[in-house]
């Protein structure tokens, strides 16, 4: 329900400013630029959904040979403590455990790829002891906005992209982005948490918090006494080292466990396929609504009301020529990058516009995307609260990096 009324209001926007423009400045231009938009969102989402098809056909056929080898079972018994309070409408050991242990794991390594097929196939396990199939039941909705928070330990297409820019240090956003993403999940969590009465005052809960914010704190202090080159070399060569383990730890158990590796991995294929399919209408609506907002010059004037009135209150807005890329970033991960790269283009890679701006990027992740692709690939109609707290994440991310870039780079 949520979804329409976005949707809705996006193409009425959109109409409206282009109506505007046409009538009062002459701007013959707009109307076509919107129907462009139009063609090229369902054109790019349709290419998207084929592309991820390959990738979740492998994925989702490792994740079969995983589950069948025993692996998943191990990981949902190491993780069962923390997920049977954080999701406690899932039967203990149920598959959907592993699989949003692999798809966490995978976003948190930066590795976009393998994340999506895992959290599809998540999606669907959860969808399958879901007793309203058009509802978001309360562990998808938690799930849904641990994805949106964008945990990312090594945001290794942010400091490729500050590279190719000229970044003279293109790591140095490394410790702000893992700050700002932190503290997105963490809001997420709190969020969602309130709505779904889940108490987070609990030993089991703050142990494996307390837990991970020390990786991150050990994480983050490792890679900031590193020099340039070998922070990029090391992070990269870790997300890759650590994503080849798996699949080969995956099949080595499957051996080990006398399956049929080949027939299991055909399985799981199979699943893959018939997901990527699914979510191709999903994916066109939200993409092609993104962009009429954004060719009608419905963000622009967004963002310039804002600038206006922080200036009004006396307030610094040396922040604001980042924030597109920040409010571009909850509906295209593309469309933030480009405002990530034009920051740069226009400020300079080093300067601070382009650092937060490369901060945004990295903070949170693609909410109304993930919404449509995750939910579309199950069903589902009524999001509940999904958005809100996917937003109130999101808000968090952004808020932090603005602090955290003041205090880093000003």
């Amino acid at each position: 329900m949520v979804l329409n009324y976005i949707w809705i209001v996006f193409f009425l926007i959109a109409f409206l400013i282009a109506l505007i423009k046409l009538i009062f400045l002459g701007d013959t231009s707009v109307f076509p630029a919107l129907v462009s938009s139009t063609f090229d969102m369902a054109k790019l989402g349709f290419e998207l959904s084929l592309g991820l098809t390959g990738v979740m056909t492998l994925w989702l056929g490792i994740m079969k040979i995983g589950e069948n080898g025993g692996m998943i079972a191990i990981i949902s018994r190491l993780v069962a403590p923390f997920f049977s309070k954080l999701f406690p409408d899932l039967p203990k050991d149920h598959p959907a455990t592993g699989s949003i242990v692999m798809n966490l794991a995978a976003n948190m390594l930066g590795l976009d790829n393998a994340a999506t097929p895992l959290g599809l196939k998540a999606m669907k396990e959860m969808q399958e002891v879901n007793s309203k199939k058009d509802t978001a039941s309360n562990a998808q909705i938690m799930f849904l906005v641990l994805n949106t928070s964008g945990l990312t330990l090594i945001p290794v297409s942010v400091l490729v992209f500050r590279a190719q820019m000229g970044a003279a240090d293109p790591s140095d956003v490394f410790i702000p982005i893992l700050i700002a993403t932190f503290c997105s999940t963490l809001a997420g969590i709190i969020a969602t948490s309130i709505y779904q009465k889940i108490n987070l005052i609990n030993k089991t809960i703050l142990g494996y918090l307390g837990c991970m914010t020390l990786f991150i704190s050990l994480t983050t202090f490792y890679f900031s006494t590193l020099p340039q080159e070998s922070a990029n070399t090391i992070s990269t060569l870790a997300s890759n080292v650590i994503l080849f383990s798996i699949i080969v730890i995956f099949i080595f158990l499957g051996l080990i466990r006398k399956v049929n590796v080949y027939e299991s991995f055909i399985d799981g294929a199979k699943e893959g396929f018939g997901i990527a399919i699914k979510i191709i209408p999903y994916l066109i609506a939200i993409l092609v609504a993104i962009g009429v907002f954004r060719a009608s010059g419905a963000l622009d004037i967004f963002v310039n009301g804002l600038s206006s009135a922080l200036i009004g209150l006396g307030l610094n807005t040396d922040f604001v020529p980042a924030l597109p890329t920040a409010l571009m970033k909850p509906l295209s991960g593309s469309g933030a990058r480009g405002m990530m790269v034009d920051a740069m283009e226009i400020y300079g890679a080093d300067s601070f516009v382009g650092r937060l701006a490369s901060t945004f990027q990295g903070a949170t992740d693609t909410t109304f995307y993930i919404i449509a692709v995750y939910f579309g690939s199950v069903g589902i109609k009524k999001t509940r609260h999904a958005i809100t707290c996917g937003l109130i994440a999101d808000l968090a991310g952004i808020i932090t990096a603005i602090f955290v870039a003041y205090l880093f780079f000003s």
